[in-house]
């Protein structure tokens, strides 16, 4: 969906799942630009699988990645993945990456560093092109035969998810475009979440808020895992969610179910913090939906990528697409 507002396209963010390509389906026939794909193994299914089998149902929509971790496979596996998309999507393929925030804490990490996101990029970009790279002190390379995969180089955009300072200088070195904030010129893009409201809804309603919860209350679950209970308590209603949460899992454990459900569902104790949740930004009647999407064109994005949650997923996509173009 291009064009929406001043040139922007519009795109969807979807947890590979079970309704993962059915979804795809789905907005390609609604329009979309493009369908990005969330990666941690913790929380979701394997995103390459998705993909693959989203791009045997699609014919015109991009696929892509918000975002790659790539300290869950190794380069090589990382190249052999995306060679294997790019192949079988007719080149509909983009690749972005991050330092694996989320990803890394639910299994009791701390995100990589950028110096080593950028030893790995600079790795996969010399393998997709058909060079040898050095890995843990020795030389590899794709030595796939040519009934085996697409013949190096394998043309696919490498995109990186930043926003501070060091991550933007290493976007303009190694990468194609940004998810991140507008850049003089390299192509970004934004992700949002929202719901459109029905006739005479308000943004309060209980379906507004459970279908918007999922992503809302991820501000409660950061200030947890770092700041502790003194910034989550800080929050609103953030210490009767700090401990149901402390209740459900012992302290060396609770990394495990901070970050439970995240930007797909609610949990029980998610409930607790609905009443507390912003419905002001990205809920609105259709005129507001897109009256807001022209502002994030204004500023200078390129593309939105829309995050539907909440009961039903598929009314939220076609809600969202039919607003961008009222």
């Amino acid at each position: 969906m291009s064009d929406v507002s001043g040139g922007l396209e519009l795109s969807c963010g979807l947890a590979p799942g079970a309704d993962f390509a059915g979804l795809a389906v789905l907005a390609e026939e609604l329009g979309y630009a493009r369908v990005w794909v969330f990666d941690s193994a913790a929380l979701y299914e394997d995103p390459f699988v998705h993909l693959a089998l989203a791009a045997t149902r699609t014919s015109r929509i991009g696929l892509a990645t918000s975002v790659l971790i790539p300290q869950q496979r190794s380069v090589m596996a990382m190249a052999s993945g995306i060679t294997t998309v790019a192949r079988i999507s007719a080149g509909r393929f983009r690749a972005a990456f991050g330092t694996g925030y989320t990803a890394r804490l639910t299994i009791g990490q701390r995100p990589m560093t950028i110096d080593a996101l950028a030893a790995y990029l600079t790795a996969l970009r010399q393998l997709l092109a058909g060079d040898t790279a050095v890995v843990d002190g020795k030389p590899v390379r794709m030595l796939h035969g040519p009934d085996l995969a697409a013949p190096r180089p394998i043309a696919v955009a490498l995109w990186l998810s930043v926003f501070g300072p060091r991550g933007v200088a290493l976007a303009e070195k190694l990468a194609d475009g940004i998810i991140g904030a507008p850049h003089p010129t390299l192509p970004t893009a934004t992700i949002i979440s929202g719901t459109v409201l029905d006739p005479g809804e308000e943004p309060g309603s209980a379906r507004a808020r459970e279908a918007i919860g999922p992503w809302q209350v991820v501000d409660w679950h950061s200030a947890y895992a770092h700041g502790g209970a003194e910034r989550v308590d800080a929050l609103p209603g953030g210490r009767a969610g700090r401990e149901a949460l402390e209740a459900a899992a012992p302290e060396g454990e609770r990394h495990l179910v901070t970050f439970e459900g995240h930007v797909t569902h609610l949990t029980d104790r998610d409930h607790l913090l609905l009443d507390h949740i912003d419905t002001r930004t990205m809920v609105g009647g259709p005129a507001r939906i897109a009256r807001d999407l022209g502002h994030l064109a204004s500023a200078g994005f390129q593309e939105v990528i829309y995050n539907p949650t909440g009961p039903d997923v598929s009314r939220e996509l076609a809600a969202f697409a039919a607003a961008a173009q009222s």
